[in-house]
């Protein structure tokens, strides 16, 4: 154990989630103050007070923390990269480093500008070095402790998406796996070039399954994987399923996670064309808008009956995804209008959306 954590100290930091956040953000630089300025509030508050507040304490103290702050945070800005690089023991140090001399310094400086009137040679007093310093010691060593904790929460938490996401993306798998081999086993003596093709297709098929869920891949190889897939169903179905592409204003380029389009195709036929004895359409639509991507599904489906559901595993799994990578702003909805059912996808451009996720018109729930 104590060989183990002497060895971490002496090698830099392995990860790119680096356990000093990035200070150079409006954000962190924004937090930094207010958490100094609540510091300074409550170490003023503490002083025993005679007659009036001192306001004037109160604003000496504030400017004196803050440039330490500032010029703090500046510099750990700057120096983040190298540290990153450098042993870990190293990168700790320094950032004690960076806090500390900038409060000793200040404190002389203080003292020099205010009870001196920048008059005569520096002088400083050692008991009050020695206090301030300690101070800084104590609050470097929370803060740090803090952003170790954060960093160790985050690791934490993308270790548990990436279960899900694996969890999720494997529950998908059996949707497509039967009707495929069975396409294939009829082809076999009938017509081994398309049995051949199958095979090939379905490979690609399972190879995106393995491939890493929380890996973007693009648009242009998640067609290329639905066109393949068609393929197979079209052995199946034959004249009964007819397919209607109208993608042009979506790149290729687009990130899109793999299987995402797949399982709504099969959702298509499974519950609209296959029940029917002349098969139906499937009309696939995608755009790029305003930064987010936009697919709709459209397939003729039969008569609405009570006896039968289906399956509503194929969009919760595809929801929880889409959400899982780019927020609740990812939306999947699907609704009935006369004898077509609606499949609409949206999600962000973005990795890390924020907005609410925003409820549509005539939405309801997987059939």
């Amino acid at each position: 154990m104590k060989n183990g954590f002497w060895t971490l100290l002496k090698q830099p930091y392995d990860g790119e989630d680096f356990f000093l956040p990035d200070l150079c953000s409006s954000v962190a630089v924004f937090t930094l103050i207010v958490l100094a300025q609540l510091v300074v509030l409550v170490w003023v508050l503490a002083q025993p007070v005679a007659g009036v507040f001192d306001w004037v304490q109160l604003a000496m103290a504030s400017l004196f923390v803050q440039w330490i702050v500032l010029l703090s945070a500046a510099a750990l800005c700057r120096l983040r990269g190298w540290m990153q690089r450098r042993p870990l023991a190293l990168a700790v140090a320094v950032c004690y480093a960076v806090v500390i001399a900038p409060t000793l310094l200040f404190t002389v400086l203080g003292d020099w500008v205010i009870y001196r009137g920048l008059q005569g040679a520096l002088h400083w007093d050692a008991q009050q070095l020695l206090r301030h310093g300690l101070i800084a010691l104590i609050m470097t060593s929370l803060l740090l402790r803090y952003f170790y904790l954060q960093q160790q929460w985050q690791r934490q938490h993308q270790a548990e998406l990436r279960s899900r996401l694996q969890a999720l993306q494997s529950r998908i798998r059996p949707h497509f796996l039967f009707n495929s081999l069975n396409s294939i086993a009829s082809l076999i003596e009938i017509d081994p070039a398309k049995a051949e093709q199958a095979v090939l297709d379905l490979s690609d098929l399972f190879r995106a399954n393995l491939a890493s869920p929380d890996t973007l891949s693009s648009w242009g190889e998640e067609r290329r994987l639905c066109e393949g897939y068609l393929r197979i169903e079209q052995y199946r179905l034959g004249q009964r399923m007819r397919v209607h592409w109208s993608v042009v204003a979506l790149p290729d380029e687009v990130p899109m996670p793999l299987l995402t389009l797949q399982p709504l195709l099969e959702n298509a036929i499974l519950h609209g064309l296959q029940p029917r004895l002349d098969g139906g359409d499937i009309y696939i639509e995608g755009r790029l808008h305003e930064g987010q991507v936009e697919l709709v599904v459209r397939n003729t489906c039969p008569e609405q009956t009570d006896t039968h559901h289906g399956s509503r595993m194929a969009m919760s799994n595809i929801r929880a995804r889409l959400q899982a990578l780019f927020g609740e702003q990812a939306q999947l909805t699907g609704w009935r209008d006369g004898e077509c059912f609606f499949s609409r996808l949206v999600y962000p451009v973005k990795q890390r959306p924020t907005m609410a996720e925003k409820s549509l018109p005539n939405e309801s729930t997987d059939r």
